[in-house]
């Protein structure tokens, strides 16, 4: 049984891979717990209202979980377990490969696409620079492979930074000969690299995410810039005017000064690959909400990650069909 398979109204007793744990308080100051659960087909939440503190011991972010309850699409909270019991996850009773969610292309797929996209890059400082750092062969490939792009709102899951960095770079590839006075091979080659830095933030122990000491010290984008600029040392007579232009991509990729950027996009390559992967993580979380989706649902919960609530037109199958026009 999957998240995607349940009935409002039957009973549940599943193994389940634990989300955000929000503690709330209600108006007379009890606690209560919001606990977001889900498998690779779909999450869903549960409201604990008593037992807090015991529970909050079995239900830790990005571990599993054992949850049994009854199934409901609640008007308020969506999709839930309600009067959740938990319990651990015992090893040999679930396949962890079930209860993360993945890209929705196999990663072969998309290291083949990344090598196709590489090849595109003509300048050679920028093709040996990629090859130093993105290569089969290189020392930071299988962390780039197999890292996850985020921790919670956008392809938080393995591979998922490497089909984020390759979406965001083919589209700037694509975009940059539509506008004039952009360089593809600088566009393309900061778009890879924007996100280098999860590489050593993130570290995944199963399904679980959890932020490195160095991503919570430094963050992703200073030991990103500094995962390039080691590798641009390594390049012979790298050009110190290209090293200034893909630094300022990597520093400047979200955009502003409270969004974590040491500085703004000054150039229109830097603009460019933050304009899109605004749009990639923004895209991003539709995936994750649609997966979150009520069956028969067309609009999520709010959700802080796109500030508002989503809205997803019924497939064509949902459809009715048109009427026919009598003859006049």
């Amino acid at each position: 049984m999957s998240v995607r398979d349940l009935q409002s109204g039957e009973p549940v007793d599943l193994v389940l891979l634990v989300g955000e744990v929000e503690r709330r308080q209600k108006s007379d100051g009890k606690e209560f717990l919001r606990v977001a659960l889900g498998d690779r087909t779909g999450s869903l939440r549960c409201m604990v209202w008593d037992e807090v503190g015991p529970t909050l011991e079995l239900v830790v972010a990005g571990r599993p979980v054992r949850v049994s309850g009854r199934f409901e699409v609640n008007e308020r909270y969506g999709p839930q377990i309600a009067r959740p019991q938990f319990a651990p996850a015992e090893e040999g009773t679930f396949d962890p490969a079930q209860l993360a969610p993945s890209p929705p292309r196999p990663a072969d797929q998309l290291e083949a696409e990344l090598r196709e996209l590489v090849a595109t890059v003509h300048a050679a400082p920028l093709a040996e620079l990629l090859e130093r750092l993105l290569g089969p062969e290189s020392a930071t490939w299988e962390r780039f492979r197999d890292a996850p792009a985020a921790k919670h709102y956008h392809q938080a899951y393995r591979h998922g930074l490497l089909e984020h960095s390759l979406t965001v770079a083919q589209s700037v590839g694509a975009i940059a000969a539509t506008f004039p006075g952009i360089d593809r091979d600088i566009a393309v080659t900061g778009a890879l690299l924007h996100d280098i830095g999860k590489t050593e933030a993130y570290a995944m122990d199963g399904p679980a995410i959890e932020m490195t000491e160095a991503g919570r010290l430094q963050g992703e984008i200073p030991l990103g810039y500094t995962i390039v600029r080691r590798a641009m040392e390594e390049v012979d007579d790298f050009p110190p005017e290209l090293a200034l232009h893909l630094g300022h991509i990597i520093l400047a990729h979200h955009g502003s000064l409270e969004h974590g950027s040491p500085v703004v996009p000054q150039t229109r390559e830097a603009t460019l690959v933050h304009m899109l992967d605004n749009l990639g993580g923004r895209l991003g979380s539709f995936d994750r909400l649609e997966r979150a989706l009520a069956p028969g649902s067309a609009w999520s919960q709010y959700d802080s990650g796109i500030g508002a609530s989503a809205f997803f037109p019924p497939g064509e199958d949902q459809t009715p069909a048109p009427r026919e026009l009598s003859a006049a």
